[in-house]
């Protein structure tokens, strides 16, 4: 939310800088997360001063361009080459001066400069009004007044804005301060407690007053359960034009396109008190009937931005008799809108059930100002004096009579929240004791009324507007926000309870995972739980059945909870290598939801993701891609560190890989890991290969919490190596050597390795040679050549006899 600070400065008359008021706006729980500079004219026309050209002559190597001298208020004249064909001798004329930064249309700064034009020196450029930003005029150079003394900067001589804005980051349960006066609110609050008492100054309506009762609207609230209260008004006779250049200041400053005055009017009153309105044209409006109602559902409307929509029936619109006009608090219709030809208007103002706003939003699907304000709940009893005060600003900026009574429809008030304050729990929640005096000053402040003072607490009424302050905590909250955060001491105590942990915890072992896929290289990720029902598509093993779905959500694509993590996945690679970071090792722990018959049921996973390049490139080490063996030794890696051992390999059973495994133990599934198929990578927009592992967490878990930890204690006896250079047919493998040896031998052998395999030259044909070595160790005695010999005899007698193997 944007607050300028000239538009808060006209309800508190504060000398505090910007910066300070920043400050204090965060204390008070309104996070300034920004503060910007505008200006009306880009650059603040800085550098440009009025200049007196004295003489202007025809430039002597150019048919279109002038020589002139002009007074800048220097101790000398200057010279600049003119090309405008109005400039000539006695004029008043903008001067940019050597240094000036002026901007283009498209916002692009440019430098004058001292140079040489045609052969003849200029210091200085004689500006147009769209050069300075004053206009859109280029067909001469602008004329000042002639009484205007050389010298004087442009910036005294134009009404050029000169703004802060705030950026804040409102929280959604603080509707009260989505508005100038609301945040002024607070702010006079905040400087309360700093000893600066500031009067807060309201808009006054008292001129407010019906001139002729010429065009008077039938209204009727048929749903007053959706439209607790409304009110309207006609003003006839008005002028729809351009508005103001102080009412396009306030708008633009705080990031808003000016309209027309009618509909400025309406937008400056929206963001100056919060209570949004909309302007009809009365015209258009059959039988001069306004009914608030809703309707079939499937009926057909369309809206201002020319989308055709079709309403639910518990969509509450703005209708005359003939035909529905406005989605009531969210958007305008395309044929009852203000235009140019638009004389009278009919102008409402109306407090629209919070709850029915949002679910019209997000079911159509529309985000507005209005909206935002509507579905968070703004002040019911400010409907009326917005009302006055947004058509006193019409007549003002557009002319007109008000040429009605206001109808006010408001059969059941909305009361005000009745709340019981103890001095106690304050204390004991705040963890210091506020004065009682400071208490009821704070409370009076944001306009909460204390009823009765007791020696143990407060009777108190928060306004209707302070939806999000009902309850004592809430109250509480209140007092310490204003009162300051930082002002409440800390102890040198420091309480704290010991939980009792297993080393089996959840968050113990993704620890120790996390630890190695980090010193592996790879980054953790979190993506949102919330995606797209689009995805189901690019798996058969996903059922939109299955799908769990949000009732009221933002959008389309976060309409429901995932059901893999593949996808939230890629769309972080997607958006990695969209912005050139091609090499990425990534991974992200998270929850799956799947709606099935008997349940609602969720499962924790670990995805890894590895695409491009391992490590970056050097003259010494050439660029070596992630594939799917070295994903492999990560995900083996990973369950070795845990102790998940014994597993078997099958061929995975997932249609979104090209090729992978499925690693298993028993019946249950561990990891599925392989290369991802370019059908499912071309829907992301990949054109490079992405690995993918999918590590069923639960699982694993499960397994570790089992696993016992054994030891034994290193023996002190040596082993013996023993190595074999085998000849051995191309179709034998090393894995037949491997399983002959264990057979063999399986006591002493305790490791087999190979660790050379060449084929070719000097080497028989269709015969490659295998070089193993062999690993024998007695845990209880040294062994002997004699015994390692025996071994080796039979060894090689196996491979002879299995494979037809021969000793090189």
């Amino acid at each position: 939310m944007k607050i300028s600070y000239n538009w808060l400065k006209q309800f508190l008359k504060t000398d505090w800088t910007a910066e300070q008021t920043s400050e204090l706006l965060t204390d008070l729980g309104l996070e300034v997360e920004g503060l910007e500079l505008y200006q009306s004219v880009k650059g603040g026309l800085e550098g440009v001063v009025v200049g007196h050209v004295l003489t202007c002559v025809k430039h002597p190597n150019a048919d279109k361009l002038k020589l002139t001298t002009v007074d800048i208020g220097a101790n000398e004249p200057v010279q600049i080459v003119c090309g405008a064909p109005n400039v000539a001798a006695g004029q008043k004329v903008p001067v940019a001066t050597i240094g000036t930064t002026l901007y283009n249309e498209e916002g692009e700064p440019w430098t004058i400069k001292k140079g040489k034009i045609r052969g003849e020196e200029s210091q200085g450029m004689i500006c147009a009004e769209d050069e300075l930003g004053l206009g859109t005029s280029h067909a001469g150079i602008m004329v000042l007044d002639a009484d205007l003394v050389p010298g004087t900067p442009c910036e005294e001589i134009f009404k050029i804005e000169n703004d802060r804005v705030f950026e804040i980051g409102l929280t959604p349960n603080r509707a009260d301060a989505m508005s100038h006066f609301g945040v002024a609110r607070d702010l006079k609050a905040g400087l309360l407690q700093k000893d600066i008492n500031l009067e807060l100054i309201t808009p006054s309506v008292s001129a407010f007053r019906v001139d002729s009762r010429i065009l008077k609207m039938d209204v009727d609230v048929l749903n007053k359960e959706l439209a607790p209260r409304y009110c309207g008004v006609t003003i006839s006779g008005l002028k729809v034009k351009e508005s103001p250049e102080w009412l396009q200041h306030r708008l633009k400053a705080i990031g808003l396109t000016p309209i027309n005055n009618v509909v400025d009017a309406t937008n400056y009153v929206l963001h100056e008190l919060g209570q949004p309105l909309h302007a009809f044209d009365a015209n258009k409006i059959s039988g001069n009937t306004v009914e608030v109602k809703t309707l079939k559902s499937g009926t057909k409307f369309t809206t201002l931005d020319g989308v055709e929509r079709e309403l639910h029936e518990d969509d509450l619109m703005i209708c005359d008799a003939e035909k529905p006009m406005c989605i009531a608090g969210i958007f305008g219709g395309e044929h009852s809108g203000v235009t140019e030809q638009t004389t009278s208007i009919f102008l409402e103002s109306a407090y629209f059930n919070p709850v029915s706003i949002r679910k019209t939003a997000k079911r159509h699907g529309l985000n507005t100002d209005a909206s935002f304000r509507f579905e968070r709940g703004i002040d019911p009893n400010i409907t009326e004096y917005a009302l006055k005060r947004a058509t006193l600003l019409i007549q003002e900026v557009a002319g007109g009579e008000i040429t009605s009574d206001i109808v006010d429809i408001y059969p059941n008030k909305i009361k005000d929240f009745e709340v019981r304050l103890s001095f106690e729990n304050a204390k004991n929640l705040i963890g210091e004791e506020i004065p009682k005096e400071t208490i009821k000053q704070i409370l009076t402040s944001l306009e909460i009324k204390v009823n009765n003072v007791t020696e143990t607490g407060l009777g108190l009424t928060v306004p209707a507007y302070r939806n999000d302050v009902q309850r004592e905590a809430d109250i509480i909250e209140e007092i310490l926000r204003v009162y300051g955060y930082n002002n409440i001491g800390t102890t040198e105590k420091l309480n704290a309870s010991i939980s009792s942990t297993t080393r089996f915890e959840d968050y113990k072992i993704q620890n120790i995972v996390a630890n190695q896929l980090v010193s592996q290289g790879f980054y953790e990720i979190l993506s949102n739980s919330l995606t797209t029902p689009n995805y189901i598509a690019l798996s058969d093993s996903l059922k939109e059945d299955y799908n769990i779905s949000i009732l009221n959500p933002l959008s389309n694509d976060l309409s429901v909870l995932r059901q893999s993590l593949l996808f939230s996945g890629l769309e972080t690679v997607s958006f990695n290598i969209n912005r050139k970071r091609n090499d990425l090792k990534l991974f992200e722990f998270g929850k799956t939801y799947h709606n099935y018959k008997e349940s609602r049921e969720e499962f924790k996973h670990l995805s890894l993701f590895v695409t491009g390049d391992l490590h970056q490139e050097t003259w010494t080490d050439p660029n070596k891609k992630g594939d799917f063996f070295y994903l492999k030794g990560i995900v083996n890696s990973m369950l070795e560190r845990l102790g998940v051992s014994r597993f078997k390999e099958y061929p995975v059973e997932n249609d979104v890989f090209s090729e992978g495994l499925s690693l298993q133990l028993g019946k249950t599934k561990l990891v599925d890991f392989g290369i991802v198929k370019k059908t499912v990578l071309k829907h992301f927009d990949i054109s490079q290969e992405v690995l993918y592992a999918n590590v069923y967490w639960d699982a694993i878990l499960d397994i570790v919490k089992r696993n016992k930890i054994t030891f034994k204690p290193i023996t002190k006896y040596p082993e013996v190596r023993r190595d074999f250079a085998l000849l051995v047919g191309d179709q034998v493998t090393f894995e037949s050597i491997y399983n002959i040896s264990k057979q063999t031998e399986k006591k002493l052998l305790k490791a087999i390795n190979l660790f050379d395999v060449y084929q070719g030259k000097n080497l028989p044909k269709g015969k490659k040679s295998y070089a193993v070595s062999f690993t024998f160790q007695d845990e209880t005695k040294t062994l002997t050549d004699k015994q390692i010999d025996k071994i080796m005899q039979k060894l090689q007698s196996n491979f002879e006899k299995q494979l037809g193997a021969e000793l090189r």
